[in-house]
């Protein structure tokens, strides 16, 4: 199988858009983690090292770093999310004609459900974390890419929502620690990314208004 980081950006677009259920939108969202980790790596890039901001250099090499881990992990976590969502639908496209075949089904169902929902909560998580760098890359980075970090962050946004809607939908219906763990996850990292990028864009329209 192609991984979807080895495809070219109209191929990708065009199996996005195909009637193939995947990649689907958590696959779209690892890659939008991957775009705004490239691009926080730009503007920490275009700061170390510049003596006009370098009391931005420390946060801009957290900057890097996590944007990094981004780049490197996203299309990985692309492939993982359309694995996982195809390990689901095989679990449901087991036989149900016996009661111990229905019994085998519905765990099947359950353990390949909490397993898909593992690599968009990291999706999320990731962009989570490169968000919370932003923040000071949009104040003591350099200012003539302060749209880039808008852009990172509305991209980021997108990754770590997107990875959280494709994580809750995998947990509705169960009842178990596990689910309820992982769903106290998902309303505690919304709230979270909200209040976050709410911070950068406020930063960037402020710088954008000097």
């Amino acid at each position: 199988m192609t991984k979807f980081g080895d495809m070219s950006l109209n191929e990708f677009a065009s199996a996005l858009a195909s009637d193939n259920p995947t990649p689907g939108g958590g696959s779209a969202s690892a890659v939008a983690l991957s775009q705004a980790g490239s691009l926080a790596c730009m503007v920490a890039n275009l700061t170390i090292g510049r003596d006009r901001y370098k009391s931005g250099w420390e946060s801009a090499e957290k900057s890097l770093e996590i944007g990094r881990k981004a780049m490197e992990m996203g299309h990985d976590l692309a492939d993982a999310d359309a694995a996982g969502y195809d390990a689901v639908m095989d679990a449901y496209r087991l036989p149900k004609d016996t009661d111990d075949e229905r019994t085998i089904r519905k765990d099947a169902i359950i353990n390949a459900s909490i397993k898909a929902s593992m690599p968009p909560m990291e999706i999320a998580k990731l962009a989570l974390e490169l968000l919370h760098t932003l923040p000071e890359l949009a104040s003591e980075g350099n200012s003539n890419a302060i749209t880039d970090v808008g852009v990172s962050s509305l991209l980021a946004t997108a990754a770590c929502k997107g990875g959280l809607f494709n994580s809750e939908i995998n947990l509705l219906g169960m009842e178990n620690e596990v689910a309820e763990e992982m769903m106290n996850s998902v309303n505690r990292m919304r709230d979270e990314c909200r209040i976050v990028a709410k911070e950068v864009m406020h930063l960037v329209h402020e710088s954008l208004s000097r």
